[in-house]
C-alpha cells in the first residue's frame, strides 16, 4: 500500500547551488505529521526556479518506502 506525506519546502536559490557544487545531495523535510523525511535533492529539480524552491509537496512512496512521486501541490 502506498502512503503519502505532505509538507512544505523552502529552499533559497544560494542553498539550491550547494547541490550543484555538489556540497548537498540530501533535502531533509518535516511532514505534517512530524515525521522527518531524507529526499534526494534530485527529486525537486522540476520545481527549482530563479528563487530556489517553495511551496507544498505531495510525496508518495510504497510500502517499503520507496521513492514513487512528488508532485508540488501549491
Amino acid at each position: 500500500m502506498n502512503r503519502s506525506y505532505l509538507f512544505g519546502a523552502f529552499l533559497s536559490a544560494e542553498k539550491c547551488q550547494r547541490y550543484y557544487r555538489g556540497e548537498v545531495r540530501y533535502v531533509i523535510v518535516t511532514a505534517d505529521s512530524g515525521e522527518r523525511i531524507q529526499l534526494a535533492f534530485r527529486h525537486f529539480q522540476p520545481y527549482l526556479s530563479q528563487l530556489g524552491i517553495h511551496g507544498r509537496f505531495r510525496l508518495t512512496v510504497n510500502a517499503a518506502g520507496d521513492f514513487l512521486q512528488l508532485e508540488k501541490i501549491s
